[in-house]
């Protein structure tokens, strides 16, 4: 590692509206999958920090669930104030922002950026442009719309210009030691991050209604030697979601499952036995004590 002396680590917030790409950006600047995606929004439900280490600086970036505005419940709320909690004491904040768009979404999680933080602007997408000219007006538009400290476009899915944002980003971090061991990819633990292997499968293989309406928690993790067994429970909303959910004689939820394990076993570098059940627990989502439970 570079001297200590001029080695800069700081925590940096990743904001958006839902379904810009702020986890599919984290998890390109960190260089694994710490945060699970999917084409659907608010796929992301927690406050999850994915680490950078570079020779003259640690990145701490915090990925955030997409600011909600046009959906109530008690779990939305919970990832609001998520938002707004990571927001406060980072030391730069990168918006995710989706080429030539600005939303009234996306006005609204301007209003949240606290005014003496420093504010980049990732311009996600830009590889789906077929005009690049039309990019000259939008960053006219969103230099009226807040001062931010620079404005990068970049693509997070082809990992373009990302040496360029976390340079822009670097400039605002303090200079200090690293908080982290350089091999460090997130402060999430293993079985964290096995339930959210399996909800974001759930996310990619099924309908619009399905994802929104089911969490999961793991019921047992244990290490037997190189093995790592697991036992998960999907709950869903209404026994109809659960029949959905479990397909035919099971197939849909082996399939998911199976994609789910897949995905550990690259991660966790080892064999891993995952069985998955399936129970109905109505109203989850608006119920405050089940919800600290399942960890929201």
């Amino acid at each position: 590692m570079a001297d200590s002396a001029g080695f800069r680590c700081g925590y940096v917030a990743v904001v958006g509206r839902p379904n810009v790409g702020k986890s599919t950006l984290v998890n390109a600047l960190v260089g694994a999958r710490v945060s699970i995606t999917s084409g659907k929004p608010q796929t992301t439900r927690h406050r999850i920090l994915g680490i950078m280490t570079t020779p003259s600086a640690q990145f701490l970036f915090v990925d955030t669930p997409g600011f909600q505005t046009a959906h109530r419940s008690r779990l939305n709320d919970r990832m609001n104030r998520t938002v707004r909690d990571s927001i406060g004491g980072v030391d730069a904040i990168i918006v995710v922002l989706e080429a030539v768009k600005l939303t009234e979404a996306d006005r609204a999680v301007l209003a949240l950026l606290p005014p003496r933080v420093p504010a980049i602007a990732a311009i996600n997408k830009v590889d789906r442009l077929t005009d690049k000219a039309r990019l000259l007006p939008y960053l006219a538009l969103l230099e009226k719309a807040h001062p931010f400290a620079a404005l990068v476009p970049v693509s997070a899915e082809k990992h373009m210009q990302l040496d360029r944002l976390t340079s822009e980003v670097a400039r605002h971090l303090p200079i200090g030691e690293p908080l982290f061991a350089a091999d460090d990819l997130t402060d999430r633990d293993e079985r964290f991050i096995a339930a959210e292997y399996v909800r974001e499968k759930i996310f990619r293989l099924l309908g619009e209604e399905i994802p929104y309406a089911t969490t999961v928690a793991i019921d047992s993790f244990a290490h037997d030697g190189a093995l790592r067994r697991i036992h998960a429970t999907v709950y869903a909303d209404k026994a109809s979601h659960r029949a959905i959910l479990l397909g035919k004689d099971g197939t849909t939820m082996k399939s998911i499952a199976s994609a789910a394990r897949r995905d550990m076993e690259r991660l966790f570098g080892g064999k891993v036995f995952l069985e998955v059940w399936v129970k109905v627990k109505s109203g989850w989502a608006d119920d405050e004590a089940q919800l600290t439970r399942l960890g929201y």
